[in-house]
């Protein structure tokens, strides 16, 4: 169980047998800080249940500082208050520099994978099983939700319209408040689609209503549907999806789409030591704590994208080389990705050093621009302009 303080929360956690056979060459402080999605969420629940393992085995004392927006969960990270982030997709954001993070204070980050997680659940479009949409293209003239403030959500939503080869001038744009109010809005006729993970209370509501729901499919096959959708949104993946509102299930999978959540990652400075003791526990240890939280088993190595979005930390890289789990496919990757974190660092303190604009959008605007040339001129697809 976790006792809850006013700041930094430290887990008192539960005194299980002691397990044998722990990962060796495993060097652990003896209390490790990290920051993750609120105390409801699936991401926390994972790291008490690992916050667990590590204290039975290894004697390390996990402390949770709950964050309940991407700010705020990725502060501490950036200011060196605590060396991990059990994140969502903003730390691919961070790490590009785009989005909230086009801001002055913040800029692209040296943000580096230590894990992730990839579960049976998916993250798609969910759309009103009563208007006959079977795949991302029969969305053209469906009215398709947008919400106001959460770039996440409808670049989601945008990348799928893409795999359909359709764009928001294809489709009737109703604006929402928050992502609920979106839901609420489908139910009530107001719209057809809302964007979401797939096993999230909203579309289980969705499909208990009169109106049911589907989620449109992405054939794997599809080549140029996916190479769409990827040069919006880069970091989703195929998945066959086994969990999902409706009717959904191992027997009936919905073949769509994925990114990892959490992603557990650290700066690129982290200390080696622990970076490399870390993943050792999450793949040496999996079988003690795979059933111990829901989406536990997406950690488990087969899960594992080796050629995503965001690098390897340099440690983890040394680790997978140990095991016989990296190839040279994946080290050109990993080099590509460590040379655009560069690129991107170096356009940053340029475009700093060279008086930009006070004002916030003109600010964003003009690091977006210069993020895109640096990043063309060097042969990279910049994703976001």
């Amino acid at each position: 169980m976790s006792r809850l303080t006013r700041g930094l929360m430290g887990l008192t956690l539960s005194t299980l047998p002691a397990l044998a056979f722990s990962a060796d060459n495993v060097e652990l402080p003896s209390t490790l800080a990290m920051t993750a999605y609120g105390t409801g969420s699936a991401g926390y629940s994972q790291m008490v249940s690992i916050g667990n393992l590590l204290q039975n085995e290894y004697g390390t004392s996990v402390r949770i500082l709950p964050g309940e927006n991407d700010v705020s969960r990725m502060t501490p990270l950036r200011t060196g208050r605590v060396p991990l982030c059990a994140c969502g997709i903003a730390s691919y954001y961070g790490s590009e520099g785009v989005l909230m993070f086009a801001d002055e204070n913040w800029g692209p980050q040296p943000i580096r994978v230590i894990t992730t997680s990839i579960a049976s659940f998916g993250l798609g479009i969910a759309v009103a099983g009563d208007i006959g949409v079977e795949s991302p293209e029969d969305l053209r003239g469906k009215r398709v939700s947008w919400i106001r403030g959460d770039d996440a959500l409808n670049l989601g939503t945008e990348a799928y319209l893409a795999f359909g080869g359709l764009t928001w001038d294809d489709v009737e744009k109703v604006e929402f408040p928050g992502y609920g109010r979106a839901f609420e809005g489908i139910i009530a006729d107001q719209t057809d689609t809302g964007f979401t993970v797939s096993v999230a209370p909203p579309p289980q509501q969705l499909a208990a209503s009169p109106r049911g729901i589907v989620w449109p499919e992405l054939d794997p096959a599809d080549k140029e549907g996916w190479a769409r959708l990827q040069k919006v949104a880069p970091y989703f993946q195929p998945h066959t999806v086994t969990s999902a509102a409706g009717d959904y299930g191992k027997d009936k999978p919905w073949v769509g789409a994925s990114y990892p959540y959490p992603i557990l990652v650290a700066n690129a400075s982290t200390d080696d030591a622990l970076a490399k003791s870390l993943i050792r526990v999450f793949i040496e240890d999996y079988d003690k704590y795979k059933d111990a939280a829901p989406g536990n088993a997406g950690y488990r190595l087969d899960n594992q994208n080796m050629q995503w979005v965001i690098p390897f930390h340099d440690a983890v890289v040394d680790y997978y080389k140990e095991i016989g789990h990296w190839t040279d496919e994946m080290q050109a990757h990993q080099d590509m990705l460590v040379e655009r974190q560069r690129i991107l660092k170096e356009t940053w303190d340029s475009y700093m050093a060279n008086n930009p604009p006070s004002d916030e959008d003109a600010f964003g605007k003009g690091w977006m621009a210069a993020r895109a040339k640096a990043l063309e001129a060097a042969g990279m697809n910049p994703v976001f302009r």
